[in-house]
């Protein structure tokens, strides 16, 4: 990634998270090290996979409000399936990305064929599936299942560094993936240049209708996916998980360099933007007299600065074409 106007945000997100990872270590014992490292995947994992999907909805020029219900619901649907309906979790949870990136590509579909806005549908689907949550449950149900319990529990040596879950090995797997489908296929083409502009996008003959499922569809398959894996990080399915997900998963996709109004961004630097979040997180924890409040506060000032550092280069760049 050359360091340009386009990927100076990401950049600046990099240093930034090396300058409190590095404040961290000089202020708190312990915090240097390879197992403090790894807490922030082991706790983020199901957040990366849920802004990864964010990532490429915004680089196509939309948003996706749902993602947050669609993990509580996952969950829930999760927690139902595995402890009541007694379903096992090798065709449950199938089942349930399925049902994830469908519910996303029926909102693109809508967005697209009947031109309403994606802020407005999403939106919708937020509402729904959040409702959806509590007639299933207004109580929080535990998980219990011996695989789920065992993956939960299980631990994987990262040589001298420490130990990561089995979500963290699939959220980075998910990542791979979505860098390779983003720079290296059609399809990822086709996302930026609908970002870019729609209507040079048509006049090229790209397939923008079916980018545009796609892409929400994907939103839809990583949300379920996330709430995959925040069920078993969590034991548990409950209408309430992930209250204001959707706004962290937004808040890490421009911290990581993606511009909203579409069309620049890289997926990789979402993977920067979701350990800010959480060395944040650390650092607070660490620190031991701060409110869990000041990480809110500290998330919205930098989403502020990166919002005005991408409207800076922004216009610099249409300075420089005129």
């Amino acid at each position: 990634m050359r360091l340009n106007a386009q990927t100076l945000p990401s950049w600046v997100a990099v240093a930034l998270f090396g300058a409190m990872y590095l404040a961290g270590s000089l202020a708190y014992t312990g915090f240097f090290s390879g197992q403090v490292f790894l807490n922030l995947l082991i706790d983020n994992a199901f957040l990366l996979v849920v802004a990864i999907g964010m990532t490429f909805v915004i680089l196509a020029g939309g948003i996706d409000l749902s993602v947050g219900s669609v993990v509580a619901l996952t969950t829930m649907l999760l927690a139902w399936g595995v402890e009541r309906a007694h379903w096992p979790p090798a065709v449950l949870i199938p089942l349930l990305l399925a049902g994830g990136a469908l519910f996303g590509a029926a909102m693109g579909a809508v967005i697209h064929w009947f031109q309403i806005p994606a802020f407005i549908v999403t939106l919708a689907g937020m509402f729904l599936a959040r409702g959806l949550c509590y007639l299933i449950s207004i109580d929080s149900i535990a998980i219990g299942e011996a695989q789920l319990t065992a993956w939960s529990q299980t631990r994987i040596p990262i040589g001298p560094l420490g130990e990561v879950s089995p979500g963290v090995l699939i959220a980075l797997a998910v990542l791979v993936l979505a860098v390779w489908l983003a720079h290296g296929t059609g399809f990822g083409r086709a996302v930026y240049a609908i970002g870019g502009n729609e209507r040079s996008a048509l006049l090229m003959g790209l397939p923008v209708a079916r980018t545009r499922v796609t892409v929400y569809a994907v939103s839809g398959l990583c949300a379920s996916m996330g709430g995959v894996l925040f069920g078993v990080y969590t034991l548990s399915g409950y209408g309430l998980h992930a209250q204001g997900l959707e706004l962290d998963a937004i808040a890490a996709t421009v911290i990581g360099g993606a511009l909203l109004s579409g069309g620049v961004g890289y997926v990789l630097g979402t993977l920067t933007g979701v350990l800010m979040l959480g060395v944040i997180q650390t650092l607070i924890i660490f620190d031991g007299s701060l409110s869990s409040w000041w990480t809110r506060i500290a998330i919205g000032a930098l989403l502020g600065l990166f919002c005005v550092l991408q409207r800076v280069m922004e216009l610099a760049h249409r300075r420089r074409r005129a």
